[in-house]
């Protein structure tokens, strides 16, 4: 596919995802939701990317669906069978979801309905001091869209979550910051500067393969109903790590006072057995069976 509506360029481990429909504050159309999916394979199917950036040109991040049709913009047929349509919002979500590569949100200016909802799979999100943000759903006719209903609260709590989308007020960076859903307001120069430092110390730090299972581990975790969970999924992960070549080169480069140099690959080296939600099993160490 080529891209017409996002722009992308890697750089010293680090993908920048620009929205670039600057004329329409980057508004979204489900043409922009394919190129930004077909994005995310790409950067998962490169060795070269280890962290992922998603801004927006212009002045704005996103401004929500183009809603440039009218009112007819969120009719959509069901094909006379009763079928739900899937929202492209929800597509992409999940898409950002299942990223094997962290993902950090520079959000620069307006980010409003899907332009908000966008950002909630993100790992991290820094804003523009200029930015503002709107669950507005409520307001168009509409309900909260992207599975942010799943997302949303986990982020920010189940109270504020009610607040924003209920009252679909659009509120400034300052109310993110304090309602959680950003980590820092920057003056809007400095905004991707300081993603790129986030960025870039998780690209020359860390070990990619370990990241990628850290990122799924945390949020599908989210949902699990007990602790017991968790510990089985990490004495999984951990063994399978354990025996790598990264965990040797990290122990070496610690007890050797240099930097470690990580040789196994989210392209070839992930675990057998990943991804183990929801289909596929791991086997923990110890008693009881496979989940």
């Amino acid at each position: 596919m080529e891209f017409e509506q996002i722009r992308y360029a890697v750089a010293d481990g680090v993908l920048t995802l620009t929205l670039d429909r600057p004329d329409r504050l980057n508004a979204f159309t489900a043409r922009m939701g394919d190129e930004l999916r077909e994005a995310f394979d790409r950067s998962d199917a490169d060795d070269d990317v280890r962290a992922v950036v998603v801004t927006g040109s212009g002045r704005g991040f996103c401004a929500g669906a183009d809603l440039a049709a009218g009112g007819a913009v969120f009719a959509h047929e069901d094909g006379g069978r009763g079928d739900v349509h899937r929202d492209a919002g929800g597509r992409l979500t999940l898409r950002i979801f299942e990223s094997t590569k962290p993902v950090i949100g520079a959000v620069n200016g307006p980010a409003v309905g899907v332009g908000a909802t966008m950002t909630l799979p993100m790992d991290v999100r820094l804003a523009a001091d200029t930015a503002r943000f709107g669950f507005v759903f409520a307001r168009r006719g509409i309900v909260p869209e992207a599975a942010s209903s799943w997302f949303l609260p986990r982020v920010v709590g189940i109270s504020r979550a009610l607040e924003w989308t209920m009252t679909g007020r659009v509120f400034a960076a300052a109310e993110a910051l304090d309602g959680g859903l950003v980590r820092s307001v920057h003056p809007a120069a400095a905004l991707l500067p300081a993603a790129y430092a986030l960025a870039a110390e998780i690209a020359e730090n860390a070990a990619p393969v370990s990241v990628a299972l850290t990122r799924q581990m945390m949020w599908r975790m989210l949902g699990a109903d007990h602790p017991m969970e968790a510990h089985r999924l990490d004495s999984w992960a951990v063994t399978r790590r354990g025996r790598s070549a990264d965990a040797a080169e990290g122990v070496g480069a610690f007890l050797g006072k240099r930097p470690a140099r990580f040789p196994d690959r989210v392209s070839a080296d992930l675990p057998e057995g990943y991804p183990w939600w929801p289909d596929r099993p791991y086997t923990p160490l110890g008693d009881g069976p496979a989940t």
